[in-house]
């Protein structure tokens, strides 16, 4: 284990890959909701490349998977759409879903509730 290992407390090789849990929760959450789109996320330095599933409303979920492949895999066993988020993005519909979220955590806090 190397010094900087130890600042991030973690060692060498670690980081987690999308497992059977992972594609459990995907295929559950995609069950669960209605107009469901599929999008890749890359791999980062902290993260592997992870899926992205948006409904009509904008609510979400995101888990590791293997890789691309196995994430248009899954989504073509879904039959959903598959977006590479790097070339479309992030749809709207999850941005504003995200603020309304904001503004009613917001308002619970102040409200005290």
């Amino acid at each position: 284990m190397g010094l900087l290992d130890r600042w991030r407390g973690r060692r060498r090789g670690t980081t987690r890959t999308g497992g059977r849990e992972d594609e459990a929760h995907l295929r559950e959450w995609f069950a669960a909701h209605d107009g469901v789109e599929a999008f890749v996320e890359p791999r980062t330095a902290v993260t592997e490349t992870t899926m992205l599933m948006v409904d009509k409303d904008g609510r979400w979920t995101r888990r590791r998977v293997t890789g691309p492949d196995a994430a248009r895999k899954l989504a073509r066993s879904l039959k959903m759409p598959v977006y590479d988020v790097q070339l479309v993005g992030y749809p709207q519909r999850m941005r504003d879903h995200d603020a309304r979220q904001k503004i009613l955590r917001e308002r619970a806090r102040r409200d005290g509730l």
